[in-house]
């Protein structure tokens, strides 16, 4: 499975899991992030050591600006794009009463200006037959109070999913979402007590919380060529929680 992969949000998380995996299985990886260059690079780092390879640049996903010099810096590198995974994403857990305009802004210019900026980019740069992957979130399927931005803009995602699957089906270029369940990360585990976390994984029909190994073996598949009649779909990975 040779293909080049851009992963944003990836130097840590699920993101780096997908890194990992994805290289592992003969990808050339482009890992994103904002901020954390030390994560970043070590991630890189573990790729080459086991023989895979990979990158790291640097760009903030809500600037159009540093997103065009994220493509442009792949296909410098690696001659091509065949693959867009949207993995870069923020939580703010708040009540509506509480959410200021700066976290309204903050939560809205990541999750969503962030895929819609990306996928603009790869509506023209991304190879014929390719494959974008966005992530959505099981939060839009229940009513969990804390959650009504996130989820919002999680839901924006999908619908913007839909749309632009029919927009690239002329080019064989797949366009879906994947919807994780809680699952065990830095981001999830934010904020949370053990008790809460506890309860959320009783919800599960397994009685745990998800990994980010379980995520990255749907990605796998989602990017292969067995995936190439899916496109337009949110699909749910979270262990029977929703």
């Amino acid at each position: 499975m040779s293909k080049v992969v851009i992963i944003t949000g990836s130097s840590r998380g699920i993101g780096a899991e997908l890194a990992k995996t994805l290289a592992s299985k003969g990808s050339r990886i482009v890992v994103n992030y904002s901020n954390n260059k030390a994560a970043a690079d070590a991630v890189v780092s573990e790729i080459v050591y086991k023989g895979g390879e990979a990158i790291a640049v640097k760009a903030d996903v809500s600037s159009t600006t540093d997103v065009k010099r994220l493509f442009a810096e792949t296909i410098a590198n690696y001659g091509h794009i065949d693959v867009l995974i949207n993995n870069a994403g923020i939580a703010i857990y708040k009540l509506l009463k509480d959410t200021t305009d700066d976290d309204y802004n903050r939560i809205f210019d990541i999750n969503v200006k962030g895929v819609f900026n990306t996928m603009r980019e790869a509506s023209t740069l991304l190879r014929d037959g390719g494959k974008i992957i966005n992530f959505s979130s099981t939060t839009t399927r229940v009513m969990l109070p804390t959650y009504g931005a996130y989820s919002a803009t999680k839901a924006a995602v999908d619908q913007m999913t839909r749309v632009f699957a029919k927009e690239m089906g002329e080019r064989g270029i797949n366009v879906n979402c994947i919807a994780p369940g809680p699952i065990n990360t830095e981001l999830f585990n934010q904020g949370k007590s053990e008790e809460f976390i506890n309860r959320l994984a009783s919800m599960s029909a397994f009685n745990r919380i998800g990994e980010p190994k379980d995520i990255a073996k749907i990605i796998l598949f989602l990017i292969s060529d067995d995936s190439n009649w899916i496109t337009g779909q949110i699909i749910g990975a979270n262990g029977g929680f929703a």
